[in-house]
């Protein structure tokens, strides 16, 4: 492993996909791919809690759980919900961090020369998978223990890869860049890859109870809608469409669908007829410009990503 710094061209390369998209609702645009940038916006991970009271949700008020002044982002809970898992750029430097939500405790877990990004929480239970920006800018995804160890590359050859999804112990969902970025299931066995997909967005999911995962289809500069992908037909279906300029949603337990614009937060049922209506409004709290949005396994907590 190289034993220098990360260049801050390096830094730039991954830098210019994250910053495509926060600026993506006033381009409303597909996803260029990453150009040398200066370092994305400040922002911070809010949890909060969900709860029901005659078959309605309630929010509460969001808790900040990062002090780092700076980037925050891309947060991810563990299978049993007790943790956080996310990417913070400190001194130029992306690395991967761990939030205990029980004790409060941040906990670094990569420290390497090179950029991580993407924590992802593998089936095993005992390693993370990362998109690892290495120290020529090559985007791999890699796989680090979580007790410690040696890091090593899941796919050798399929690169530049921004976005990732486990399907199973050796099944992916990758966001591939490129002109034009592409939504691409691969086999970490064989790294044989089927396109499914032009111009995806960002966020991948499964989608509960089913054999299907989503995504966003950014169709046009206007038209974007979530699609399911069924595992079985290897067919996609759209579901709902997006709120405009918005990609960033995740799912509920029950299968309702959870998005934001600005400091409100919207949800909906897909395949209903119903639009999409607002559950919650978090101005009051100072949130600003809610993006990422991750959903614990119980479905009792979302982790949101906001300006403060």
């Amino acid at each position: 492993m190289p034993t220098i710094k990360k260049s801050i061209a390096s830094i730039g390369f991954v830098a210019g996909l994250i910053l495509s998209s926060w600026v993506v609702a006033t381009a409303q645009t597909p996803s260029p791919s990453p150009t040398p940038a200066a370092a994305p916006p400040a922002s911070d991970i809010f949890i909060i809690e969900v709860t029901s009271h005659t078959g309605k949700m309630k929010f509460g008020r969001p808790v900040k759980i990062t002090n780092w002044i700076g980037y925050n982002n891309q947060p991810s809970f563990t299978a049993d919900g007790h943790s956080i898992l996310y990417t913070s750029i400190r001194d130029k430097q992306a690395d991967i961090y761990r939030y205990d939500i029980r004790g409060g405790a941040t906990t670094q877990i990569t420290r390497t020369p090179e950029s991580e990004y993407s924590p992802t929480l593998m089936l095993d239970g005992k390693s993370i998978s990362v998109v690892r920006v290495e120290a020529d800018g090559t985007q791999r995804l890699w796989k680090f223990p979580l007790a410690g160890g040696t890091p090593s590359v899941i796919l050798e050859k399929i690169k530049p890869v921004g976005y990732h999804l486990w399907i199973d112990d050796h099944t992916l969902a990758l966001f591939i860049l490129g002109k034009p970025n592409t939504l691409q299931i691969a086999d970490t066995r064989t790294e044989h890859v089927e396109i499914i997909a032009e111009n995806p967005g960002r966020i991948l999911r499964r989608i509960p109870h089913q054999n299907k995962f989503s995504f966003v289809h950014k169709i046009s500069d206007k038209e974007w809608a979530i699609k399911a992908f069924d595992l079985r037909t290897r067919t996609s279906a759209s579901l709902i469409d997006t709120l405009p300029g918005v990609e960033d949603y995740d799912w509920l337990p029950s299968g309702l669908l959870l998005m934001a614009k600005d400091s409100k937060l919207f949800s909906v049922i897909p395949l209903t007829g119903k639009a999409w209506s607002e559950v919650a409004d978090f101005s009051n709290a100072g949130l600003k410009n809610i993006t990422r949005i991750a959903v614990s396994p119980k479905g009792d907590k979302i982790a949101v990503v906001a300006r403060h």
